[in-house]
């Protein structure tokens, strides 16, 4: 016979997305649920930045996904079908989809951010956030969700007020952000400029301000209330999804993607399957189930970074060519982020190379503290 389900109460390491979608997870399923926080509020390691939440690994759309796990879309959204892209010389193509290929969505502490309206689901869900606390004791039947360990990329930038008209811009270049990109997102007189590095660190400041001015420059960039920020990710070559009875999710589990850092997404769902597991008692099925979801994903990802990592500027403005002529910018992501048969033979020798440079970046910046002085 199966395993009757636990009615026990369920610990969460964690109120990111990950965390706190678990906790809506199991809260709805009738558990008690306690998550641990040791910020002091949900969010509190973003400043209002924008971020994406991409919309183009699988055919369905991420919105109707998250409605089915319950959670409700009452946090800051905005669509995305159009965006300007830039080479290192300059040169814009604008690329478009019938359907959004990512939303727009906003982090912090403040109204109307994805991690407040997460916070406001949970506790009308009952469940209790401890806030500037670790877990008392180290259950192994918990689910930990704490994020990035490591700084494997690094995210610099201004988050500000503005009166632009909405809009996404990115430019890909060497000499603005070093085996990354750069972008510009204004949504609802919000912004956000940034860089996001893969290498280079110690000149992460001088990036900072190379691609403000290039924005000024080439899309009217306007700030006010500007604050600079910085944010790190950790990134994995392959997911991590349990240790014993402990489950993982999120970037904890290394549900990151290598190539240009996207993971919302497969945190929230992360976490969800996380909790279903654990109320479940299936903890031991939750790693084939993970793994079937995400690793393909993740491994293609390493795939497209290591030869991104050796495009230089001129493979950069071959790449946006392709970009610019695809008739459906969502539909050409998807098949680019997608497990392919030579994608799965390249990984063994992706692999090595990919660890070679994160542990370069990890020399650079031992701690994701350290990037915060940026």
């Amino acid at each position: 016979m199966p395993e009757r389900p636990s009615r026990a109460g369920v610990e969460i390491v964690g109120a990111g997305p990950a965390g706190l979608s678990a906790a809506l997870t199991a809260a709805r399923a009738g558990r008690e649920v306690t998550v641990w926080e040791r910020r002091a509020d949900c969010g509190s390691r973003f400043h209002g930045d924008l971020q994406g939440l991409e919309n183009w690994t699988t055919r369905g759309d991420v919105l109707e996904e998250l409605a089915g796990m319950g959670i409700a879309t009452t946090f800051d959204c905005a669509a995305i079908r159009e965006g300007v892209f830039f080479d290192g010389d300059g040169r814009e193509r604008t690329v478009r989809s019938s359907r959004p290929a990512f939303y727009l969505v906003r982090r912090g502490s403040g109204p109307g951010t994805l991690d407040q309206a997460l916070k406001a689901q949970a506790l009308a869900a009952g469940v209790r956030i401890r806030f500037g606390q670790a877990p008392p004791v180290d259950r192994e039947d918990a689910i930990r969700t704490p994020g990035p360990t490591r700084c494997d990329a690094l995210d610099v930038g201004y988050v500000f007020r503005t009166d632009m008209a909405d809009g996404v811009f990115a430019v890909l270049s060497e000499r603005l952000a070093p085996k990354g990109y750069a972008y510009l997102l204004v949504s609802r007189g919000w912004g956000t400029v940034a860089a996001c590095l893969f290498d280079d660190y110690a000149r992460a400041r001088d990036y900072r301000e190379l691609t403000r001015e290039f924005f000024e420059r080439r899309a009217g960039l306007r700030m006010r209330e500007a604050r600079a920020f910085a944010g790190t990710g950790t990134l994995r070559h392959t997911a991590v999804p349990r240790v014993g009875r402990t489950l993982y999710a999120g970037e904890a589990a290394g549900l990151q993607d290598a190539l240009w850092g996207f993971g919302m997404r497969f945190a929230l769902v992360s976490g969800h399957m996380a909790a279903r597991a654990l109320i479940e008692r299936s903890e031991h099925n939750y790693d084939r189930s993970l793994r079937a979801r995400f690793e393909g994903l993740l491994r293609a990802s390493v795939v497209n970074r290591y030869f991104y990592e050796r495009l230089g500027d001129s493979g950069y403005a071959r790449l946006l060519h392709r970009i610019g002529r695809a008739g459906d910018v969502r539909d050409w992501l998807r098949g680019f982020y997608a497990p392919r048969l030579w994608k799965t033979m390249w990984f063994p020798f992706a692999r090595p190379a990919f660890e070679k440079a994160r542990r370069r970046a990890e020399t650079a910046v031992r701690e994701p503290a350290q990037a915060a002085a940026i």
